[in-house]
């Protein structure tokens, strides 16, 4: 009987380590994407909607203090072409050839923030997102510049330019991206792990470099998923359940 209970146990263990290694297929981060816009691609991220020009992401809040910042959403198809707000110079899309958030580092950036709902205290989460640096049409001059990606709670532009944080926020930084005058880096992938502290917390983002002619920082496909067990964890559990195997051999072995 005994040997039936730690089974069953260790069982229902293994049946919620596979729930929270489904779950963490599911992304937390809506609009990650930057397809969901309120007045078309190629615009200036406003903060305030109805202001002419400007648009609107969905889920996401665009602000410097005053207004959305330098901030734009662009097309991947049509951001070498005079169709584009911003005109990127030796630009290579994505696959997808979608939209992404574009942000300045050096004039009037915005901190892009969604809030995320649904955490667990003490869980790990882990957000991946898509990036790359471009430089505006027209401009020369060589840039490094990367993300710099906050949890916890809403930041302010002014505050993170003189290393400010918000109270229970914590923050890790992209690896940084290098160009030549007119260069583009290509796209790369980003992997981070944070821990909840609270059931619902801001998600920012925040274009730092260094100085230069205009840059541009760009993001895409944002995801923040809830962390999938540790191979320890399951190691564990299947050493587990061979002792348990052992145990029952040997009192079977006993009895006969």
């Amino acid at each position: 009987m005994r040997i039936t209970s730690i089974l069953l146990s260790l069982l229902a263990v293994a049946a919620m380590s596979a729930g929270n290694a489904n779950a963490a297929s599911a992304n937390l981060v809506k609009n990650g994407d930057f397809s969901q816009v309120s007045n078309g691609n190629n615009n200036q991220v406003g903060h305030v909607a109805g202001v002419t020009g400007e648009t609107m992401l969905a889920n996401w809040t665009s602000y410097d203090g005053n207004n959305g910042g330098y901030n734009f959403v662009l097309n991947g198809t049509q951001v070498t072409t005079t169709d584009s707000r911003i005109w990127l110079q030796s630009f290579t899309p994505q696959t997808n050839g979608g939209n992404f958030f574009a942000s300045d580092p050096l004039y009037h950036a915005g901190v892009l923030s969604q809030t995320i709902s649904g955490l667990t205290v003490g869980d790990k989460y882990t957000l991946t997102f898509d990036y790359a640096l471009g430089q505006q049409s027209g401009n020369t001059g060589a840039n490094t510049d990367y993300w710099q990606v906050l949890f916890g709670q809403t930041p302010k532009a002014h505050d993170l330019e003189v290393g400010v944080l918000p109270a229970n926020t914590v923050t890790q930084n992209s690896a940084s991206l290098s160009i030549a005058t007119g260069g583009f880096s290509g796209w790369q992938t980003s992997t981070m792990t944070f821990t909840a502290a609270q059931a619902s917390q801001v998600l920012s983002f925040f274009a730092q470099g260094s100085a230069g002619a205009p840059p541009f920082l760009l993001l895409d496909n944002v995801s923040l998923t809830a962390a999938v067990p540790e191979p320890s964890t399951w190691g564990m559990l299947l050493g587990g359940i061979g002792l348990v195997g052992f145990m029952a051999r040997r009192r079977a072995a006993k009895r006969a």
